[in-house]
């Protein structure tokens, strides 16, 4: 069930959401989210940081991953209205990359939560462009303990 009345498309409001900060900001919308599942939405541009000749990067998309997470729970925290909190990527269990989007493509990436427990997130993720599988992962991200 789709906990989102409907997607934030504002990058303002998404910004708001995850603890990352421009120009380290790897999502832009938030297109799906409920109990077990969230889709983000990214658009590539030049002036990224893992946009190089007009490519984006290998480390963009696993960022653009991990971001997907933390935006699954920066949202469940704004639920709560508490902020949303620092998180890092525990481990990579595996990734596939099978094509790198170019500039102005728009990034689907789907975070299947498989697990999640005191902090710590187990995940399937896998990224669109233009309707085809470009990445999977499975990643463990784990929230910083102040």
């Amino acid at each position: 069930m789709n906990l989102l009345e409907n997607p934030i498309t504002n990058k303002e409001e998404v910004n708001n959401l995850i603890p990352q900060k421009a120009p380290f900001v790897m999502v832009d919308k938030l297109l799906y989210f409920s109990e077990n599942k969230i889709v983000s939405g990214f658009t590539i541009s030049d002036a990224n940081i893992f946009t190089f000749q007009s490519t984006f990067t290998t480390s963009g998309l696993v960022e653009n991953m991990a971001q997907t997470v933390a935006l699954f729970t920066g949202y469940q925290y704004f639920l709560k209205q508490e902020p949303a909190p620092t998180g890092y990527i525990g481990a990579i269990k595996k990734v596939e990359i099978f094509n790198l989007p170019k500039k102005g493509d728009e990034l689907v990436t789907t975070a299947t939560i498989l697990f999640e427990m005191a902090g710590v997130t187990l995940v399937k993720i896998e990224i669109k462009c233009n309707e085809k599988i470009i990445a999977l992962s499975e990643m463990k991200t784990v929230l910083a303990v102040l």
